[in-house]
């Protein structure tokens, strides 16, 4: 599908690596005109998701320089971490990048939003699924999956909101094959592009009657149903 941005005013936090970089960089080849926020240098913002001043002063810059917003990606991760070493401001820090700096920008651009725009939280399978030690991760990532179908209800026939939890997105020049790929019933581990073509997609007209809804892009993990001693599967703990 050749979707066409031109012109279209797209904010895209955590825009400076990884899943992030590669939808400003598809936003881009669309011709949108890309607003990164991120903590890492950055062609537009430098700034803290965590702190109010910086969601307040980013806000400013968006409205001054281009009057109106068109799409608004919360992609920013916070932080990996969990029992026993997450500490409780580490704890909170993780809730502010990725639940409360999403909610904060949504109400800091609420009266600047254009007619057909889209907000996509980027969520996490594991807003269903858990590995030891990862508690504030899963806690925000199931937070901004709840936050997406109540900011859908209040800013019906307004903004369409939509979150995308990834599975396995490999981000760096790793090839996995064997066991890691074949894991997954798709035969291979996700790549940043299988993220950003969604996210391009929800913010299109294509799109116009989606809203509240959490799509999974997991190449089928989460759909798998694993038991000891079936099919190879083996567990040791």
């Amino acid at each position: 599908m050749s979707l066409d941005f031109r012109d279209k005013v797209v904010i895209v936090t955590g825009g400076a690596q990884g899943i992030g970089k590669c939808i400003a960089q598809q936003f881009a080849d669309a011709g949108a005109r890309g607003c990164i926020f991120d903590l890492q240098e950055n062609p537009y913002f430098v700034g803290d998701l965590s702190r109010e001043e910086d969601l307040r002063a980013f806000a400013a810059k968006v409205i001054s320089e281009h009057g109106h917003v068109d799409y608004l990606i919360n992609n920013a991760a916070p932080l990996f971490k969990g029992l026993p070493d997450c500490s409780w401001q580490e704890f909170n820090y993780a809730l502010q990048v990725g639940v409360s700096a999403p909610y904060m920008l949504t109400r800091l651009l609420m009266e600047h939003f254009a007619p057909g725009a889209a907000i996509v939280n980027i969520s996490s399978s594991r807003d269903r699924m858990s590995m030891p030690g990862t508690e504030c991760y899963s806690a925000a990532k199931g937070g901004i999956a709840a936050l997406t179908h109540a900011l859908a209800v209040s800013l019906a026939g307004r903004v369409r909101v939509n979150s995308i939890s990834p599975g396995w997105i490999e981000t760096g020049d790793t090839t996995y094959a064997g066991p890691d790929a074949t894991q997954h019933p798709a035969g291979r581990v996700g790549r940043p592009e299988d993220i950003a073509s969604m996210v391009l997609y929800l913010c299109s007209d294509a799109a116009g009657f989606i809203t509240g809804e959490n799509i999974c892009i997991d190449g089928g993990m989460t759909r798998q149903m694993i038991y000891h001693g079936e099919h190879n599967w083996q567990l040791t703990p």
